[in-house]
Protein backbone atom coordinates (compact mmCIF):
# COMPACT_ATOMS: atom_id res chain seq x y z
CA UNK A 1 0.00 0.00 0.00
CA UNK A 2 1.42 2.74 -1.31
CA UNK A 3 0.42 6.34 0.82
CA UNK A 4 -0.98 9.06 -1.37
CA UNK A 5 1.57 11.64 -2.72
CA UNK A 6 -0.69 14.74 -3.70
CA UNK A 7 -1.15 16.02 -0.18
CA UNK A 8 0.07 19.67 -0.11
CA UNK A 9 4.03 19.49 0.72
CA UNK A 10 5.05 20.73 3.82
CA UNK A 11 8.93 22.06 4.27
CA UNK A 12 9.47 20.66 8.20
CA UNK A 13 11.18 16.93 7.36
CA UNK A 14 8.43 15.27 10.21
CA UNK A 15 6.99 11.71 10.35
CA UNK A 16 7.36 8.54 8.64
CA UNK A 17 6.16 8.20 4.89
CA UNK A 18 5.11 4.76 4.68
CA UNK A 19 4.90 1.75 1.80
CA UNK A 20 3.43 -2.15 2.73
CA UNK A 21 3.74 -4.38 0.10
CA UNK A 22 2.73 -8.19 0.15
CA UNK A 23 0.01 -9.98 0.85
CA UNK A 24 -2.71 -8.74 3.87
CA UNK A 25 -0.88 -11.00 6.82
CA UNK A 26 1.71 -8.23 6.10
CA UNK A 27 -0.13 -5.47 5.56
CA UNK A 28 -0.92 -6.38 9.87
CA UNK A 29 2.53 -6.02 10.58
CA UNK A 30 2.59 -2.54 8.88
CA UNK A 31 -0.85 -1.80 10.79
CA UNK A 32 1.42 -2.91 14.14
CA UNK A 33 3.55 -0.85 13.23
CA UNK A 34 2.14 2.22 12.74
CA UNK A 35 0.23 1.73 15.43
CA UNK A 36 3.52 1.96 17.40
CA UNK A 37 5.10 4.98 16.20
CA UNK A 38 2.02 6.61 16.18
CA UNK A 39 1.44 5.90 19.91
CA UNK A 40 5.30 6.65 20.86
CA UNK A 41 4.40 10.05 19.06
CA UNK A 42 6.00 9.71 15.73
CA UNK A 43 3.16 10.49 12.70
CA UNK A 44 2.71 8.54 9.73
CA UNK A 45 3.25 11.59 6.74
CA UNK A 46 0.93 11.15 3.82
CA UNK A 47 3.67 13.27 1.90
CA UNK A 48 6.99 11.95 0.66
CA UNK A 49 8.47 14.83 -0.27
CA UNK A 50 7.99 16.71 3.49
CA UNK A 51 8.63 13.15 5.55
CA UNK A 52 11.90 12.71 7.11
CA UNK A 53 11.73 8.80 7.30
CA UNK A 54 11.14 6.47 4.03
CA UNK A 55 9.49 3.18 5.80
CA UNK A 56 9.08 0.25 3.42
CA UNK A 57 7.53 -3.19 4.34
CA UNK A 58 8.62 -5.73 2.38
CA UNK A 59 7.49 -8.92 0.84
CA UNK A 60 9.64 -12.29 -0.60
CA UNK A 61 7.88 -14.35 -1.46
CA UNK A 62 8.09 -14.57 -5.23
CA UNK A 63 10.76 -13.19 -7.52
CA UNK A 64 7.90 -10.40 -8.70
CA UNK A 65 7.62 -9.48 -5.14
CA UNK A 66 11.36 -9.62 -4.94
CA UNK A 67 11.55 -7.16 -8.16
CA UNK A 68 9.15 -5.10 -6.72
CA UNK A 69 10.78 -4.12 -3.35
CA UNK A 70 14.00 -3.51 -5.07
CA UNK A 71 12.11 -0.92 -7.48
CA UNK A 72 11.18 0.50 -3.96
CA UNK A 73 13.92 0.49 -2.03
CA UNK A 74 15.65 2.58 -5.53
CA UNK A 75 13.26 5.08 -4.89
CA UNK A 76 13.60 5.73 -1.40
CA UNK A 77 17.26 5.88 -2.23
CA UNK A 78 16.77 8.81 -4.72
CA UNK A 79 14.43 10.15 -2.29
CA UNK A 80 17.11 10.36 0.76
CA UNK A 81 19.62 11.34 -1.68
CA UNK A 82 17.74 14.90 -2.42
CA UNK A 83 17.89 15.53 1.12
CA UNK A 84 20.77 13.55 2.73
CA UNK A 85 21.11 15.10 5.57
CA UNK A 86 17.58 14.91 7.38
CA UNK A 87 16.30 11.74 5.21
CA UNK A 88 16.55 8.08 6.51
CA UNK A 89 15.79 5.16 4.71
CA UNK A 90 14.24 1.48 6.58
CA UNK A 91 14.02 -1.18 5.31
CA UNK A 92 11.44 -4.00 7.05
CA UNK A 93 9.95 -7.29 6.74
CA UNK A 94 10.41 -10.67 4.49
CA UNK A 95 13.00 -9.38 2.42
CA UNK A 96 15.44 -9.08 5.39
CA UNK A 97 14.56 -12.70 6.41
CA UNK A 98 14.94 -14.16 2.74
CA UNK A 99 18.24 -11.96 2.34
CA UNK A 100 20.50 -15.11 4.21
CA UNK A 101 23.84 -14.04 2.41
CA UNK A 102 22.91 -10.21 2.91
CA UNK A 103 23.08 -9.90 -0.87
CA UNK A 104 20.52 -7.23 -0.73
CA UNK A 105 21.75 -5.39 2.21
CA UNK A 106 25.05 -5.29 0.43
CA UNK A 107 23.48 -4.22 -3.11
CA UNK A 108 21.84 -1.24 -0.91
CA UNK A 109 24.61 0.58 1.49
CA UNK A 110 22.14 3.79 1.37
CA UNK A 111 19.43 2.32 3.29
CA UNK A 112 20.09 3.33 7.02
CA UNK A 113 18.45 0.45 8.66
CA UNK A 114 16.89 -3.21 8.31
CA UNK A 115 14.70 -4.64 10.62
CA UNK A 116 13.77 -8.43 10.16
CA UNK A 117 10.00 -9.84 11.32
CA UNK A 118 11.00 -10.01 15.02
CA UNK A 119 11.95 -6.29 14.45
CA UNK A 120 8.45 -5.41 13.78
CA UNK A 121 7.59 -4.73 17.59
CA UNK A 122 11.01 -2.26 17.84
CA UNK A 123 10.12 -0.70 15.08
CA UNK A 124 10.37 3.32 17.06
CA UNK A 125 13.66 1.96 18.76
CA UNK A 126 14.84 1.43 14.98
CA UNK A 127 13.99 4.39 13.66
CA UNK A 128 15.70 6.43 16.26
CA UNK A 129 18.87 4.85 15.72
CA UNK A 130 18.92 4.26 12.09
CA UNK A 131 22.45 4.80 10.38
CA UNK A 132 24.90 3.28 8.63
CA UNK A 133 22.69 0.14 7.84
CA UNK A 134 22.18 -1.28 10.76
CA UNK A 135 20.04 -4.20 10.95
CA UNK A 136 17.81 -5.83 13.77
CA UNK A 137 15.19 -8.20 14.47
CA UNK A 138 16.66 -10.68 11.94
CA UNK A 139 16.86 -13.91 13.73
CA UNK A 140 17.15 -17.49 12.12
CA UNK A 141 13.56 -17.96 12.70
CA UNK A 142 11.47 -15.48 13.68
CA UNK A 143 9.24 -15.81 16.87
CA UNK A 144 7.70 -11.94 16.86
CA UNK A 145 3.48 -12.16 17.20
CA UNK A 146 1.56 -9.12 18.32
CA UNK A 147 -1.55 -9.46 20.67
CA UNK A 148 -4.60 -7.35 21.31
CA UNK A 149 -2.54 -4.83 24.02
CA UNK A 150 -0.26 -4.28 20.90
CA UNK A 151 -1.02 -0.61 18.93
CA UNK A 152 -2.61 -0.89 15.68
CA UNK A 153 -3.42 2.13 13.32
CA UNK A 154 -6.00 0.44 10.58
CA UNK A 155 -4.51 0.96 6.75
CA UNK A 156 -7.97 -0.72 5.34
CA UNK A 157 -11.19 0.65 4.49
CA UNK A 158 -13.34 1.31 8.00
CA UNK A 159 -15.39 -1.72 7.55
CA UNK A 160 -13.12 -4.21 6.83
CA UNK A 161 -10.11 -5.40 9.23
CA UNK A 162 -7.58 -8.34 8.96
CA UNK A 163 -7.08 -10.08 12.13
CA UNK A 164 -3.56 -11.93 12.61
CA UNK A 165 -4.63 -15.24 14.56
CA UNK A 166 -1.42 -16.49 14.13
CA UNK A 167 1.92 -16.51 11.91
CA UNK A 168 4.42 -19.08 10.72
CA UNK A 169 4.04 -22.13 9.23
CA UNK A 170 4.95 -25.96 10.14
CA UNK A 171 4.27 -27.61 6.62
CA UNK A 172 7.17 -27.04 4.88
CA UNK A 173 6.66 -27.65 1.51
CA UNK A 174 8.95 -28.77 -0.64
CA UNK A 175 8.05 -25.57 -3.11
CA UNK A 176 7.53 -22.94 -0.42
CA UNK A 177 10.20 -20.47 1.49
CA UNK A 178 7.06 -19.55 3.86
CA UNK A 179 8.49 -21.17 6.79
CA UNK A 180 12.19 -20.22 5.80
CA UNK A 181 11.01 -16.50 6.21
CA UNK A 182 8.27 -16.21 8.71
CA UNK A 183 9.17 -18.98 11.25
CA UNK A 184 7.38 -21.88 12.79
CA UNK A 185 3.56 -22.06 13.13
CA UNK A 186 2.78 -19.72 16.56
CA UNK A 187 -0.69 -19.34 17.63
CA UNK A 188 -2.25 -16.18 19.57
CA UNK A 189 -4.56 -17.44 22.34
CA UNK A 190 -8.22 -17.81 21.83
CA UNK A 191 -8.89 -14.76 24.51
CA UNK A 192 -6.62 -12.34 22.57
CA UNK A 193 -7.72 -12.99 19.26
CA UNK A 194 -11.83 -12.78 20.93
CA UNK A 195 -10.14 -9.16 22.62
CA UNK A 196 -9.12 -7.94 19.71
CA UNK A 197 -12.44 -8.86 17.38
CA UNK A 198 -14.65 -7.46 19.69
CA UNK A 199 -12.06 -3.96 19.72
CA UNK A 200 -12.42 -4.16 15.91
CA UNK A 201 -16.34 -4.13 16.02
CA UNK A 202 -16.79 -1.36 18.63
CA UNK A 203 -14.63 0.84 16.41
CA UNK A 204 -17.39 0.00 13.37
CA UNK A 205 -15.36 -3.04 11.75
CA UNK A 206 -18.34 -5.01 9.83
CA UNK A 207 -16.05 -7.69 8.21
CA UNK A 208 -13.11 -9.33 9.75
CA UNK A 209 -11.40 -11.37 7.86
CA UNK A 210 -8.90 -13.89 9.78
CA UNK A 211 -5.65 -14.30 8.63
CA UNK A 212 -2.40 -16.60 9.46
CA UNK A 213 0.02 -18.81 6.58
CA UNK A 214 -2.59 -21.87 7.83
CA UNK A 215 -5.31 -21.29 9.61
CA UNK A 216 -6.88 -24.45 9.55
CA UNK A 217 -3.52 -25.73 11.76
CA UNK A 218 -4.58 -22.50 14.14
CA UNK A 219 -4.24 -23.75 17.76
CA UNK A 220 -1.53 -27.10 16.90
CA UNK A 221 1.47 -25.35 18.85
CA UNK A 222 -0.25 -24.37 22.04
CA UNK A 223 -1.18 -26.63 24.95
CA UNK A 224 -4.51 -24.99 25.96
CA UNK A 225 -6.68 -27.10 23.40
CA UNK A 226 -7.04 -24.06 21.02
CA UNK A 227 -8.31 -25.20 17.22
CA UNK A 228 -10.34 -22.45 14.77
CA UNK A 229 -13.70 -24.64 15.31
CA UNK A 230 -13.20 -23.40 19.23
CA UNK A 231 -12.15 -19.52 18.35
CA UNK A 232 -15.19 -19.63 15.83
CA UNK A 233 -17.71 -20.79 18.19
CA UNK A 234 -16.36 -17.78 20.94
CA UNK A 235 -15.98 -15.22 18.19
CA UNK A 236 -19.61 -15.88 17.39
CA UNK A 237 -20.89 -15.19 20.76
CA UNK A 238 -19.49 -11.18 20.24
CA UNK A 239 -21.96 -8.44 20.47
CA UNK A 240 -22.51 -5.93 17.79
CA UNK A 241 -23.10 -6.42 13.79
CA UNK A 242 -20.32 -8.08 12.25
CA UNK A 243 -19.26 -11.30 9.74
CA UNK A 244 -15.87 -13.36 9.73
CA UNK A 245 -14.57 -14.35 6.65
CA UNK A 246 -11.26 -16.81 6.85
CA UNK A 247 -7.95 -16.62 4.59
CA UNK A 248 -6.08 -19.30 3.88
CA UNK A 249 -6.99 -22.94 4.79
CA UNK A 250 -4.99 -26.31 3.89
CA UNK A 251 -6.78 -29.30 2.63
CA UNK A 252 -4.80 -31.49 5.10
CA UNK A 253 -5.79 -29.99 8.46
CA UNK A 254 -9.93 -29.64 7.63
CA UNK A 255 -11.16 -31.39 10.89
CA UNK A 256 -15.11 -33.31 11.40
CA UNK A 257 -14.70 -30.00 14.35
CA UNK A 258 -14.72 -27.36 11.92
CA UNK A 259 -17.39 -28.92 9.81
CA UNK A 260 -19.83 -28.90 12.73
CA UNK A 261 -19.57 -25.54 13.49
CA UNK A 262 -18.67 -24.52 10.00
CA UNK A 263 -22.56 -25.59 9.88
CA UNK A 264 -24.06 -23.18 12.75
CA UNK A 265 -21.86 -20.43 13.08
CA UNK A 266 -24.36 -17.48 12.28
CA UNK A 267 -21.50 -15.08 11.41
CA UNK A 268 -18.92 -16.87 9.64
CA UNK A 269 -19.06 -16.47 5.97
CA UNK A 270 -19.61 -19.48 3.71
CA UNK A 271 -16.19 -18.49 1.83
CA UNK A 272 -13.54 -20.96 1.71
CA UNK A 273 -10.17 -20.12 0.61
CA UNK A 274 -8.26 -23.52 -0.18
CA UNK A 275 -5.26 -23.73 -1.75
CA UNK A 276 -4.81 -26.92 -3.67
CA UNK A 277 -1.64 -25.88 -5.57
CA UNK A 278 -2.17 -29.50 -7.53
CA UNK A 279 -4.38 -32.71 -7.59
CA UNK A 280 -2.07 -35.53 -8.82
CA UNK A 281 -0.95 -37.54 -6.16
CA UNK A 282 2.64 -37.62 -7.51
CA UNK A 283 2.98 -34.34 -7.54
CA UNK A 284 1.42 -33.66 -4.34
CA UNK A 285 3.54 -36.24 -2.66
CA UNK A 286 6.64 -34.17 -4.11
CA UNK A 287 5.49 -31.14 -2.71
CA UNK A 288 5.17 -32.50 0.67
CA UNK A 289 1.32 -31.25 0.83
CA UNK A 290 0.37 -34.59 3.16
CA UNK A 291 -2.80 -34.95 1.03
CA UNK A 292 -4.07 -36.57 -1.99
CA UNK A 293 -6.71 -36.28 -4.44
CA UNK A 294 -9.01 -38.24 -2.63
CA UNK A 295 -8.21 -36.22 0.63
CA UNK A 296 -9.20 -33.24 -1.11
CA UNK A 297 -12.16 -34.78 -2.90
CA UNK A 298 -13.50 -35.01 0.64
CA UNK A 299 -12.93 -31.97 2.07
CA UNK A 300 -14.81 -29.99 -0.62
CA UNK A 301 -17.50 -32.56 -0.55
CA UNK A 302 -17.74 -31.97 3.17
CA UNK A 303 -17.84 -28.01 2.64
CA UNK A 304 -20.69 -28.08 0.09
CA UNK A 305 -22.10 -30.67 2.85
CA UNK A 306 -21.79 -28.32 5.36
CA UNK A 307 -23.33 -25.31 3.37
CA UNK A 308 -24.02 -26.07 -0.04
CA UNK A 309 -24.77 -22.27 -0.82
CA UNK A 310 -20.67 -21.85 -0.06
CA UNK A 311 -18.14 -19.90 -2.59
CA UNK A 312 -14.83 -22.35 -2.50
CA UNK A 313 -11.53 -20.27 -3.92
CA UNK A 314 -8.21 -22.01 -4.62
CA UNK A 315 -5.08 -21.07 -6.29
CA UNK A 316 -2.76 -23.94 -8.38
CA UNK A 317 0.70 -24.27 -9.77
CA UNK A 318 1.55 -25.16 -12.80
CA UNK A 319 4.85 -26.62 -13.85
CA UNK A 320 6.11 -27.68 -10.75
CA UNK A 321 9.44 -30.29 -10.68
CA UNK A 322 8.05 -33.70 -12.22
CA UNK A 323 4.78 -32.06 -14.05
CA UNK A 324 4.54 -33.69 -17.29
CA UNK A 325 1.69 -33.51 -19.81
CA UNK A 326 -0.47 -35.97 -18.07
CA UNK A 327 -0.04 -34.58 -14.96
CA UNK A 328 -0.99 -31.06 -16.56
CA UNK A 329 -3.93 -32.93 -17.95
CA UNK A 330 -5.31 -33.76 -14.71
CA UNK A 331 -4.99 -30.79 -13.18
CA UNK A 332 -6.80 -29.55 -16.12
CA UNK A 333 -9.51 -31.88 -16.18
CA UNK A 334 -10.08 -31.07 -12.11
CA UNK A 335 -10.72 -28.08 -12.91
CA UNK A 336 -13.04 -28.19 -15.63
CA UNK A 337 -15.05 -30.65 -13.25
CA UNK A 338 -14.86 -28.83 -9.96
CA UNK A 339 -15.78 -25.50 -11.66
CA UNK A 340 -14.05 -23.17 -8.19
CA UNK A 341 -16.46 -20.00 -8.18
CA UNK A 342 -12.55 -18.12 -7.48
CA UNK A 343 -9.59 -19.70 -8.85
CA UNK A 344 -5.91 -18.32 -9.61
CA UNK A 345 -2.88 -19.46 -10.73
CA UNK A 346 0.80 -19.07 -10.84
CA UNK A 347 3.62 -20.70 -12.79
CA UNK A 348 5.91 -22.03 -11.13
CA UNK A 349 9.23 -19.95 -10.00
CA UNK A 350 12.42 -21.83 -7.46
CA UNK A 351 12.17 -20.19 -4.21
CA UNK A 352 16.01 -20.12 -2.63
CA UNK A 353 16.92 -22.47 0.31
CA UNK A 354 13.67 -24.54 -0.85
CA UNK A 355 14.16 -28.47 -1.68
CA UNK A 356 11.88 -28.29 -5.06
CA UNK A 357 14.57 -25.83 -6.35
CA UNK A 358 17.22 -28.16 -6.09
CA UNK A 359 15.50 -30.30 -8.63
CA UNK A 360 16.56 -30.81 -12.21
CA UNK A 361 13.17 -32.15 -13.74
CA UNK A 362 11.80 -28.41 -14.15
CA UNK A 363 9.32 -27.59 -16.59
CA UNK A 364 10.68 -25.02 -19.28
CA UNK A 365 9.33 -21.55 -17.95
CA UNK A 366 7.28 -20.11 -21.38
CA UNK A 367 5.51 -24.07 -21.23
CA UNK A 368 5.25 -23.29 -17.58
CA UNK A 369 3.49 -19.79 -17.87
CA UNK A 370 1.46 -21.80 -20.91
CA UNK A 371 -0.05 -23.73 -19.23
CA UNK A 372 -0.92 -21.22 -16.30
CA UNK A 373 -2.78 -19.62 -19.08
CA UNK A 374 -4.56 -22.93 -20.30
CA UNK A 375 -6.00 -23.10 -16.77
CA UNK A 376 -7.07 -19.56 -16.60
CA UNK A 377 -8.90 -19.70 -19.92
CA UNK A 378 -11.15 -22.84 -18.53
CA UNK A 379 -11.78 -20.76 -15.45
CA UNK A 380 -12.66 -17.14 -17.69
CA UNK A 381 -15.21 -19.52 -18.70
CA UNK A 382 -16.29 -21.15 -15.81
CA UNK A 383 -16.47 -17.66 -14.05
CA UNK A 384 -18.48 -16.39 -16.84
CA UNK A 385 -21.27 -19.03 -16.73
CA UNK A 386 -21.35 -18.72 -13.25
CA UNK A 387 -22.00 -15.26 -13.39
CA UNK A 388 -24.53 -15.22 -16.18
CA UNK A 389 -26.30 -17.43 -14.07
CA UNK A 390 -26.75 -14.56 -11.46
CA UNK A 391 -28.54 -12.07 -13.97
CA UNK A 392 -32.12 -11.68 -12.43
CA UNK A 393 -31.07 -12.62 -8.63
CA UNK A 394 -31.02 -10.85 -5.66
CA UNK A 395 -27.61 -11.05 -4.26
CA UNK A 396 -26.15 -9.41 -1.12
CA UNK A 397 -23.79 -6.81 -1.55
CA UNK A 398 -21.09 -4.85 0.65
CA UNK A 399 -20.18 -1.61 -0.85
CA UNK A 400 -16.37 -0.65 -0.41
CA UNK A 401 -16.42 2.86 -2.05
CA UNK A 402 -19.07 5.05 -3.46
CA UNK A 403 -19.17 7.76 -6.48
CA UNK A 404 -21.31 10.08 -8.70
CA UNK A 405 -23.24 11.79 -6.09
CA UNK A 406 -23.62 8.72 -3.81
CA UNK A 407 -25.67 6.65 -7.04
CA UNK A 408 -23.04 4.53 -8.08
CA UNK A 409 -20.66 2.08 -6.30
CA UNK A 410 -18.25 -0.49 -6.03
CA UNK A 411 -18.64 -3.54 -4.25
CA UNK A 412 -18.50 -7.18 -3.24
CA UNK A 413 -20.98 -10.22 -3.47
CA UNK A 414 -20.75 -10.50 0.85
CA UNK A 415 -20.59 -14.37 0.89
CA UNK A 416 -18.22 -14.85 -2.34
CA UNK A 417 -15.37 -12.23 -2.80
CA UNK A 418 -12.94 -10.82 -0.27
CA UNK A 419 -11.11 -7.61 -0.51
CA UNK A 420 -8.59 -7.20 -3.41
CA UNK A 421 -8.83 -10.81 -4.38
CA UNK A 422 -12.14 -11.51 -5.89
CA UNK A 423 -14.37 -10.42 -7.92
CA UNK A 424 -16.30 -6.83 -7.92
CA UNK A 425 -19.64 -5.84 -8.14
CA UNK A 426 -20.82 -2.48 -10.01
CA UNK A 427 -23.67 -0.79 -8.46
CA UNK A 428 -25.98 1.58 -9.06
CA UNK A 429 -28.74 3.06 -7.21
CA UNK A 430 -32.40 4.57 -8.37
CA UNK A 431 -33.72 6.33 -5.17
CA UNK A 432 -31.48 6.72 -2.96
CA UNK A 433 -27.94 7.53 -2.05
CA UNK A 434 -25.52 4.74 -1.32
CA UNK A 435 -22.90 4.82 1.60
CA UNK A 436 -19.43 2.59 1.81
CA UNK A 437 -19.62 -0.04 4.67
CA UNK A 438 -23.34 -0.41 4.02
CA UNK A 439 -25.15 -4.37 2.94
CA UNK A 440 -27.38 -3.80 -0.19
CA UNK A 441 -29.92 -6.03 -1.65
CA UNK A 442 -29.09 -5.73 -5.39
CA UNK A 443 -30.08 -7.19 -8.27
CA UNK A 444 -28.11 -8.08 -11.43
CA UNK A 445 -28.82 -7.07 -14.47
CA UNK A 446 -25.32 -7.63 -16.48
CA UNK A 447 -22.85 -10.22 -15.54
CA UNK A 448 -19.50 -9.81 -17.42
CA UNK A 449 -16.04 -12.59 -16.85
CA UNK A 450 -15.31 -10.84 -13.50
CA UNK A 451 -17.65 -8.50 -12.63
CA UNK A 452 -21.21 -8.21 -12.01
CA UNK A 453 -23.33 -4.81 -13.12
CA UNK A 454 -26.53 -4.60 -10.06
CA UNK A 455 -29.17 -2.12 -8.83
CA UNK A 456 -29.71 -1.70 -5.44
CA UNK A 457 -33.80 -2.91 -4.38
Amino acid sequence: MSINKNRPKNPAAEGVYMVSLGCPKNLVDSEVMAGLLVSSGIPLNFDLESARYFLVNTCAFLPGARSECQRVIEEGIRWKNAAPQVRKLIVAGCLIQQDKNQEIRSLYPEVDAWSGVDGVGDIVRTLENADGGSTVGDSDLPTYLYNEATPRLQLTLPHVAYLKVADGCNNCCSYCSIPLIRGRLRSRSVESVVKEAQSLIESGVYEIILIAQDITAYGADRSDGATLAKLLHELDKLNGDYCLRLLYTHPAHYTDEFFVEYAVNKHLLPYLDIPLQHINDAILQQMGRKCSRQTIEDVLRKIRASRPDSTIRTTFITGLPGEGKAEFAELLEFVKNQKFDRLGVFSYSPEPGTPAAERTDRVDTTEADRRAEIIMEAQRKISLAGNRALKGQKLTVICDSVSGHGRKAIGRVLTKDAPEIDNLVHLSSRNRPLYAGRVYQATVSEAETFDLYAIVC
